[in-house]
Order: structure tokens, then C-alpha cells, then sequence
């Protein structure tokens, strides 16, 4: 299976999690790791046939793979990567599913002033993160992939169901969101499936949690501290809810004695500077992932203006003078 990078989530080990042993009545516990995405995705869930358990976490699997197959730009065949080609040639029509997608993208996107922007992948290239470690380009250069950025450049005729590009060079990139909506599918055919204790996990980045383990009132996790992949910043009990972290620690590179992330202000062309991490936790994986990217570009007083409106959201907020938590739970 070929990768689906992101631009925020691409191999960030930002959380530790910890399954409370608990009694285990008569559930059977099933475990199941695959890749996916250019990552790994586990399933944990509890059932009482273990058969009937395997064939649901078989079949949730399933779904994460059809999106990889169908939205990774990694993939020649996939949609997005059809889109990419062509969407600033002509409008493309796409299935319904997509086409809610990037509705869903592109009012992230409004919503937080352009600080969430699935079109940023010129950037990631010309900065030498795409399928690379780093580098430091000229100014020139971030101008020009500019020109190929933003979420206003994005067509999208609700009528005909197309999509198309203002501008050459675009492309389109589901990673900051994708895992997170992966995971959510995965978790709607396990509860359709009538599994009614599981944990979905995208890597290390986003969670998506569906009730509670048996014997326990939700699950466990800690959250790691972005100084110290031994400590924990922060402890998290989930119970239908969701989870994501995007962090600055892990894919970076230094040059002129400056840290230069992968994670960027699609707005200026720059990495972030001054954020260590963000762990938001709420009601869905998609959710979840696309503002734990942009609540790291947004800054911690815009991000808790942005939580102050959506109450319901909260977020641990890391910099170098330590973490906060943001916003509040219902």
C-alpha cells in the first residue's frame, strides 16, 4: 500500500496510550495493526464472538484501505490525483463523498482564516518535505509555490459536482484530515457492525473512541510531552469522542541554526515558529485533525478565540513555556 502523507501528520509520535486491563468479563479482546496512509492503523474492540469481532474489524479495515486507494496523491490512479491533474484544465466531476469532503475542507478552511488549506502541497515540495527530510529554499521559490496555494484557488460547483483549479500547478492534498475521516469511517461500520466497545487509532496522531472498555467508564490516554517522549503532558479520558496531535519535534530539519517544521502557515509560505504541539480533543476524527493542524498555525490566542466559539472543543496548547488547556468540554 502507498502512502498518504500529510502536511501535519506525517509520522508524529504525539501520543501514548494506555488501556486499562480492567475485568474482562466475557468480552474477547481483539487487537489488529495494518498500514495504511504511509502509517499505521490499529483497531482494538471487544465483543463476545470472536468470529463475528473479526469479520467487523476485517470490514472496517476495508474502509480505510478504499480511501487510501481512492484519495492518496500517492497513488496515480487515485481521484485526488486525477483531480490534480486536470482541475486546472477543466472542472472534474467527482462522487458525492469526495465532493463533501473538500466542502467540509474548504469551510475549515474559511472558518479559520486560511490557517487549514488542503492545497498547500507546493510548499511542502519547494521546503523539500515531500518524500524528503528538508531544505531551505530562496524566497523566490516560496513565492512561486504561493502561487500554486490556497483554499480560494478551489472551485466547487454544488450543481454539476465538479472541481476545479484558478491556478496552474495546484494540487490537492487530504492529509491533514484524511486519517481523522479514515478512522471515523472505520468506526461507523464497526458500530453499524453492533460493536459497541472499540478504540481506532491513525498512527500516532488522531483516535476516535467508541464507548468504553469493559469494566471501565472510558478510555485512557496520555498525551506526550512535546520535550520528552517519556513524559506526558496531559492524560485524556475518551468515550465517544475523538483525538488529534500535530507536533513540530518530530519531522523537522536545521539550517542557519534555525528549526524549520513541516507543519505551515499556508498563508506566508513559513513553518510554524514558537508551537511545540496541539492535541484537540472532540466529537469526530475528522474533526479533530483538521484543528489540531490549524490551531498550531492559528497561535494560542487565536486558538482560543476559535474555541471560545465552539464550545465543545478543547485543546492543550504546547510552547516552550509549557502547556495550557484551551476552550471546554460540554
Amino acid at each position: 500500500m502507498k502512502p498518504f502523507p500529510g502536511p501535519a501528520k506525517t509520522l508524529l509520535p504525539a501520543l501514548a496510550l494506555l488501556i486499562a486491563a480492567g475485568p474482562l468479563l466475557s468480552e474477547i479482546r481483539l487487537e489488529q495493526t495494518r498500514a495504511a496512509m504511509g502509517t499505521q492503523f490499529t483497531i482494538v474492540a471487544y465483543g463476545d464472538d470472536e468470529s463475528y469481532l473479526q469479520s467487523a474489524v476485517s470490514a472496517a479495515f476495508d474502509e480505510i484501505f478504499r480511501l487510501d486507494r481512492e484519495w492518496s496523491d500517492y497513488i496515480e490512479e487515485s481521484d485526488i490525483s486525477f483531480i490534480n491533474r486536470h482541475a486546472a484544465e477543466e472542472p472534474v466531476k467527482v462522487d458525492p463523498e469526495l465532493f463533501r469532503m473538500l466542502s467540509t475542507c474548504l469551510e475549515y478552511s474559511r472558518e479559520t482564516g486560511g490557517a487549514f488549506d488542503i492545497t498547500v502541497g507546493p510548499l511542502l515540495r519547494v521546503w523539500g518535505f515531500y518524500r524528503g527530510t528538508g531544505r531551505l529554499p530562496k524566497s523566490e521559490e516560496i513565492k512561486a509555490a504561493l502561487g500554486a496555494v490556497g483554499w480560494q484557488k478551489v472551485r466547487l460547483d454544488p450543481r454539476s459536482r465538479t472541481v476545479s483549479f484558478a491556478a496552474a500547478g495546484m494540487k490537492l492534498d487530504l492529509g491533514g484530515i484524511g486519517k481523522g475521516y479514515a478512522i471515523d469511517r472505520a468506526a461507523a461500520v464497526l458500530r453499524e457492525a453492533g460493536v459497541t466497545a472499540a478504540l481506532l487509532l491513525s498512527g500516532t496522531s488522531s483516535i476516535v473512541a467508541i464507548g468504553a472498555p469493559p469494566g471501565q467508564e472510558a478510555w485512557t490516554v496520555n498525551i506526550r510531552d512535546p520535550k520528552d517522549a517519556h513524559k506526558s503532558a496531559g492524560q485524556v479520558m475518551l468515550k465517544d469522542a475523538s483525538l488529534s496531535a500535530s507536533g513540530s519535534y518530530e519531522k523537522f530539519f536545521k539550517a542557519d541554526g534555525k528549526t524549520y517544521s513541516h507543519i505551515f502557515d499556508p498563508r506566508t509560505g513559513y513553518p510554524v515558529q514558537g508551537v511545540l504541539s496541539v492535541t484537540v480533543v472532540g466529537s469526530s476524527g475528522t474533526e479533530t485533525d483538521a484543528l489540531s493542524t490549524s490551531l498550531f498555525v492559528l497561535g494560542k490566542e487565536e486558538s482560543a478565540y476559535y474555541l471560545r466559539k465552539h464550545p465543545g472543543i478543547r485543546a492543550l496548547y504546547c510552547t516552550e513555556a509549557g502547556c495550557e488547556w484551551l476552550g471546554r468540554a460540554h
